[in-house]
């Protein structure tokens, strides 16, 4: 039987984007499922990079979804749209949703949810699937990445850079990352990668060249871009892929086309939020088959760095803004 429901919730909005603390704790109302949807209670919510730059104005939410911050979630699933079974009421998801997260209800798609594991622990459930959803189609099924081959993965202790890490070396990979400082080399060490380049110090093209013996690598996960392209395809093989997911050092790059032709690589990226509902979908259920049953098992847990409070979102976004987190960050939305 369903749970009674309160009309408003506590949220977190913003009136005009700006730094941290324009984001304002505030009483909306409940949103309602609609077909294919599912109201969840909000436990935890993730914090990532695309909330800070739709803070600032300049990634807005796909036209007819909330213009709230908030792409992953977990909680209990309290009420149901038309075409969901009633039977997904009362179950622990974690899911990657439109936005909305920053709130104590939100909506995402039935079948985008994922079912959190007994004994898992929810602020670790809604730190998994902006980057595994993210990491798995852009590293396995853009990158077509595959056992025994060697990737570069740009900002190794990120949130996105913990989990290709831990992907990556689950399916037998052998994992090179960039970090800022030593610091940070040394803990994406510890979480699992072979090799470590301190940006700051060291020049990852010929580091590259000197761990891969100058073979190179077989894929590059950039989330720089800009002037990294050029670069990053020095550090390719032949025949390999270059996946860009985010574009902080730049949106414009430009590529030396006569490498791309001479030694067949390929250049590829994309952006998970308007996706459609149906795409994202079919990527649940290829991670539901292939990741997984290694979260079941405790295999695969996200790399966790702070918990803020709900109403703590702008200290939650300043302290991802410094750079200074390895992993993820998550706010802690039920009392």
């Amino acid at each position: 039987m369903a749970e009674v429901l309160p009309d408003m919730m506590q949220a977190i909005v913003f009136d005009t984007p700006g730094d941290p603390n324009v984001l304002q704790l505030r009483n909306i109302a409940v949103p309602k499922p609609g077909i294919g949807q599912v109201l969840v209670r909000v436990e935890y919510a993730g914090v990532n990079r695309p909330d800070v730059i739709q803070r600032q104005g300049h990634y807005p939410p796909p036209p007819g979804h909330s213009p709230l911050c908030g792409l992953e979630i977990a909680g209990t699933v309290v009420a149901v749209g038309q075409g969901v079974e009633p039977e997904r009421l009362g179950q622990r998801v974690c899911a990657l949703i439109n936005g909305g997260g920053y709130a104590e209800y939100a909506l995402a798609v039935a079948d985008v949810c994922l079912p959190v594991p007994d004994g898992m622990d929810m602020a670790q459930a809604a730190a998994l699937p902006e980057t595994l959803f993210t990491v798995w189609h852009n590293v396995f099924e853009r990158g077509w990445a595959c056992e025994g081959e060697t990737i570069l993965v740009h900002g190794g202790t990120s949130g996105i850079g913990t989990m290709a890490i831990q992907l990556a070396r689950l399916f037998d990979m052998r994992v090179i990352v960039t970090c800022g400082g030593a610091d940070k080399c040394a803990r994406a060490l510890e979480i699992g990668a072979d090799h470590a380049i301190d940006y700051r110090a060291q020049d990852f093209v010929a580091e590259v060249a000197r761990i891969t013996d100058g073979a190179g690598v077989h894929l590059v996960l950039d989330m720089v871009a800009g002037d990294y392209v050029a670069r990053n395809l020095q550090c390719l093989a032949d025949d390999g892929r270059h996946v860009t997911i985010a574009v902080q050092g730049g949106a414009k790059a430009e590529v030396p086309m006569w490498q791309v032709m001479a030694r067949r690589l390929t250049l590829t990226g994309s952006t998970m939020r308007a996706r459609s509902d149906g795409f994202k979908a079919l990527v649940a259920q290829e991670i539901a088959q292939n990741v997984w049953p290694m979260v079941e098992s405790g295999e695969l847990r996200p790399v966790m760095d702070r918990v803020f409070p709900l109403a703590q979102a702008a200290d939650a976004h300043a302290h991802m803004e410094s750079g200074a987190h390895i992993g993820k960050i998550v706010l802690k939305v039920a009392a």
